[in-house]
């Protein structure tokens, strides 16, 4: 299935920047998204693709730093780059120790500021695809009955199939009989492929 076309988002109240750079993005080939307030672009659907965010600090209805605070909730997999007119090395470091992929001061050439969407772009598709494979992971957890996840639970924990049968009150063979279904519904080709799935769910010997 192809890749749904890459889109930036732009928020700045100054509509000479924002068509300047609607049109310097759809030269690139991303689609462009331009808002002239932050409520707007909040209010917009999130996108079905990687995406990155152009925010200008200084906006009329929240700041920079509150649309970011927004995204870092609501949309994790949207990088931001900060533009700003005038350098302000407070609200600079603020916005990178908040997670800002960027913080660029205008003027700036269009290739620093392409080089940077396009650096966005590769983090949110990044993003995505480990979100993507632990949504999976989740789905196949949940397809194990609470026997399977109590065998797993004891298993990755490094009990030996006659220890977690000793736990569970269960024979030896029917923790192999459990333990094999749960290898093949959680698709492990290993115990260490197993172990690795319990440390991204976090799962304790105690489901």
């Amino acid at each position: 299935m192809p890749e749904v076309r890459p889109t930036v988002f732009v928020v700045d109240d100054d509509i000479c920047v924002r068509e300047s750079l609607e049109g310097l993005i759809a030269f690139a080939g991303w689609e462009a998204r331009t808002f002239a307030s932050a409520r707007d672009f909040l209010s917009w659907p999130r996108a079905a693709g990687p995406s990155c965010l152009v925010l200008d600090v200084g906006l009329p209805d929240l700041s920079g730093l509150e649309v970011q605070s927004h995204v870092a909730r609501e949309r994790t997999d949207m990088p931001i780059i900060f533009i700003t007119g005038y350098g302000d090395v407070p609200t600079t470091v603020r916005a990178m120790k908040a997670g800002a992929r960027e913080f660029l001061t205008k003027p700036f050439g269009e290739d620093v500021l392409l080089e940077a969407i396009g650096a966005a772009l590769e983090q949110s598709r990044a993003a995505r695809g480990e979100a993507a494979e632990l949504q999976a992971l989740r789905d196949r957890y949940g397809q194990l009955s609470r026997r399977e996840r109590e065998v797993m639970g004891l298993v990755v924990a490094g009990l030996l199939n006659k220890q977690v049968g000793a736990e569970l009150g269960i024979s030896e063979i029917t923790v192999k009989a459990h333990r094999g279904r749960v290898m093949r519904k959680m698709q492990a080709r290993s115990l260490a492929d197993l172990v690795r799935m319990s440390a991204r769910l976090a799962i304790s010997a105690d489901p």
